[in-house]
């Protein structure tokens, strides 16, 4: 595979990815390319198939035709719609890290113990969890409160305990859908700060779904759907049109 402008293979690689849902086509053809350390938005009315997308590229769920090749450092190329359910679930349990919009936190476990579970599943003991949930916890500003459950937290704070349990893993690529959507102007400007900081900040890729160009304009890159199609692709001073990808 060719190297892209960021000097090496991209890390993710989509190539012609077609998904329906009864009559409904959610992806026509999507091909793109996602490279370590960059942050791609992706933008596009309700119903443009962002969110299947992002799934797709998750290997959450698998295209109905197309590939997806992962390239992680270190580790040899995978074909994700070739890998079989286990194997997906584990790529997602350690390489990929998750925010949503709601957080989708688990209310009856503090802080810590939302963070510490993502390292419990796999395998990592509960006391040695629990001491790296709090170190990432107090890196993120929320020192004092990693006692705390989900009613006692705001909801930037909540936000921030989510990106935490995301790349407390090690995660290389972070996947988030509309995870200011929920927030006021002021505290959505602050963990979309802390999100970069957290993924490309460090040499990791973030994959983002939001409505707000706001949001995307931070971004290295936005790239629009319309009717599952890609129809523009822009990074910053540069702009690329009709889908076709560097």
């Amino acid at each position: 595979m060719l190297e892209n402008s960021f000097g090496h293979p991209p890390v993710l690689h989509a190539q012609n990815l077609y998904r329906s849902f009864g009559a409904t086509t959610a992806l026509n053809g999507v091909s793109l390319e996602i490279s370590l350390g960059e942050s791609l938005a992706i933008m596009g009315p309700s119903g443009s198939g962002k969110s299947t997308l992002l799934h797709a590229l998750a290997g959450i769920e698998l295209p109905d035709a197309g590939s997806l090749a992962l390239n992680l450092p270190g580790q040899p190329p995978l074909n994700v719609q070739e890998l079989s359910d286990k194997a997906r679930t584990k790529l997602r349990r350690g390489s990929f890290g998750f925010v949503f919009q709601s957080g989708l936190l688990i209310p009856e476990l503090t802080a810590e113990e939302n963070v510490a579970m993502a390292l419990m599943i796999n395998g990592v003991p509960r006391a040695a969890a629990i001491a790296q949930a709090d170190q990432a916890l107090i890196a993120l500003g929320l020192a004092g409160m990693e006692q705390r459950r989900m009613g006692q937290l705001s909801g930037g704070q909540m936000q921030r305990v989510a990106i935490a349990r995301a790349q407390v893993t090690g995660a290389m690529v972070v996947f988030a859908d509309e995870p200011t959507g929920a927030l006021d102007s002021a505290t959505g400007a602050e963990v979309l700060e802390t999100l970069l900081d957290c993924t490309v900040g460090q040499g990791k890729s973030l994959v983002m779904v939001t409505h707000d160009p706001s949001v995307a304009a931070q971004c290295d890159r936005v790239v629009k759907l319309q009717d599952g199609q890609l129809i523009s692709d822009s990074r910053r001073g540069t702009r690329v049109s009709g889908g076709d990808v560097r």
